[in-house]
């Protein structure tokens, strides 16, 4: 058995650990501890005594400090499951090595295509190792380029004495594609006073902003009655839910906004001639425009039912997570640290947004102020996606030197 980065990468990537949004468990699918036990058993290896796995699918570690001063327990965290998008059974990556640019095609569906126009950050790749899957699953590198990436920097801390460096402790989450990766958590175990999350793209990048995120679930009963008799007397709840998601605005839609811009997007709509249920997602930088769709939507909602008197509708607004720049702010130091880091190891620091949400969000909320580091990956949720070995290298580098940066600056 090797540690290269990847080396650890493409034994990860072939576990298969897709969670379930369906499943009531936790974790949600049993699978994603079968890759936790790989892990845990080279985090011993590695010399991390308490490395362990627990009964919802989540992993300790600590690397013991090795500094005399008193330095602030960090942790470092990626998740180990990978998106219900598209499948993750018998991933088989492959590896472009000395990528020429230009298209890749990908092997095992001939349709599919890697497109230099749809992936500009490959002009930045060339010369590079670049891994994708035969295009007929996805690869994981959401996020098991993360965990990789902890792993061998735990690695080389270990075997690395002359590193000085704090406490620093390793959580590896389940469910997180799902939204339940903090769900089961126990901070007071983990002890940490911050964490980064290695779940971004783009080398360099460094993100302190996620969306604010809310859930809404439409409930909607309608008229049923035999269609032979229906005049003027059935109000059939799919065309109603249908009337709703057609007036919903255009220019407020995951297709048509970027940057900033928020938006509303339906996920899922079920039902029949007598009850249909609507789910939406809402999207927004600042709670302010959460708040502003919602009320949009469910004035929309509101004006169709108007056509439908016999009808009745419940509109449910669930708090998903939140923007965590809110906590960061208090703590600019995390964020600091990060973007020194990032140049000490080679690059040029890129501070940004994220158009989504992390785990990282979540524990901001939970009392574990948490930005997000790049992992390199790309295409995240498609058989389209991938990462080079040489930017996982980076985010290595990258864990070091923030575990020196913390010990210096203590």
């Amino acid at each position: 058995m090797t540690d290269t980065v990847l080396d650890r990468f493409l034994r990860y990537v072939v576990i298969d650990t897709q969670s379930d949004p369906a499943s009531t468990t936790q974790p949600t699918t049993g699978k994603q501890k079968d890759l936790g036990r790989v892990l845990v058993d080279e985090l011993l290896k590695i010399g991390l005594a308490d490395a362990h796995l627990d009964e919802h699918g989540y992993i300790y570690a600590t690397i013991p400090a090795n500094s005399d001063k008193t330095v602030p327990v960090i942790c470092f965290c990626s998740h180990m499951d990978t998106a219900p998008d598209f499948s993750g059974t018998d991933v088989k990556p492959q590896i472009v090595r000395n990528y020429p640019g230009g298209d890749i095609k990908l092997t095992g569906d001939q349709g599919r295509v890697i497109r230099v126009s749809e992936h500009p950050e490959l002009t930045n790749q060339i010369g590079n190792d670049i891994v994708t899957t035969d295009g007929t699953t996805l690869l994981g590198a959401d996020d098991k380029a993360g965990l990789a990436e902890i792993m061998t920097a735990a690695q080389i801390l270990v075997d690395n004495p002359d590193i000085k460096h704090g406490t620093i402790k390793i959580l590896f989450t389940p469910d997180e594609e799902v939204g339940r990766g903090v769900n089961k958590v126990d901070l007071k175990k983990l002890g940490a006073d911050f964490a980064y999350t290695m779940d971004g793209e783009t080398a360099g990048h460094v993100e302190d902003e996620t969306f604010s995120a809310d859930g809404v679930e439409i409930a909607i009963s309608g008229v049923a009655i035999h269609p032979g008799f229906a005049k003027d007397r059935m109000e059939n709840a799919i065309k109603i839910a249908g009337a709703i998601i057609d007036r919903l605005p255009r220019n407020i839609a995951p297709e048509t906004t970027e940057g900033r811009q928020g938006f509303i997007h339906p996920v899922d709509l079920t039902g029949s001639m007598e009850k249909a249920s609507l789910s939406l997602i809402i999207r927004d930088f600042t709670d302010e425009g959460l708040v502003e769709k919602e009320t949009m939507l469910e004035a929309i909602v509101k004006d169709v039912m108007s056509a439908y008197p016999g009808s009745t509708y419940r509109f449910e607004v669930k708090e998903q997570y939140r923007n965590m720049k809110v906590v960061l702010d208090r703590h600019p130091e995390i964020v600091e640290n990060a973007i020194e880091a990032v140049r000490r190891a080679g690059m040029t620091p890129v501070r940004g947004s994220i158009r989504g949400g992390t785990d990282g969000s979540r524990l901001s909320f939970m009392g574990l102020p948490c930005p997000n580091i790049f992992a390199g990956g790309h295409a995240f949720h498609s058989p389209l996606e991938w990462v080079s070995r040489q930017d996982m290298e980076k985010a290595v580098r990258t864990i070091v030197e923030l575990a020196k940066v913390w010990e210096e600056r203590a």
